[in-house]
Parts: C-alpha cells; sequence; structure tokens
C-alpha cells in the first residue's frame, strides 16, 4: 500500500521535473519560451531563479522518494 503512495508520488514529481526542465532552454532564458526575446544574462533573475531552485528541489525530492521505494 505504502510503495504504490510513493510511486505515485514519484510518478507526478518526474512530470513536474521534466516541465521544469523544458521550460529552462538554454541561452535563451524563460522569456523566449512564451515568445519573448532571449538576451543574453549571465545570472538568473526572478522568474528564472525561481525555476531554477524548484528544478532543485523537485529533484531532490524524487531522489529520496525513489530510494525510499527501494528501502521499502
Amino acid at each position: 500500500m505504502i510503495i504504490n503512495i510513493f510511486t505515485i508520488i514519484q510518478l507526478v514529481l518526474s512530470i513536474l521535473l521534466i516541465i521544469a526542465v523544458l521550460l529552462q532552454q538554454q541561452g535563451a532564458g524563460l522569456g523566449a519560451g512564451f515568445g519573448g526575446g532571449g538576451g543574453i544574462q549571465t545570472t538568473r533573475r526572478g522568474p528564472e531563479k525561481m525555476l531554477y531552485k524548484l528544478t532543485i528541489a523537485i529533484s531532490i525530492l524524487l531522489f529520496t522518494t525513489s530510494l525510499a521505494i527501494v528501502i521499502i
């Protein structure tokens, strides 16, 4: 029963991680993904920084749920 819950959580996290990674286009910025111009930026600002941190958090959660499934 608990393995099914972890599997569902892992499925949701993996879909969220795919979406977060696809929104981050290399060198183009978040605005270019929605039709805006892609200027060169050396630092992450605003939504790009939030999306970057969200990607890291989702990947850590996905890793921990994977370990939990293996341990259980």
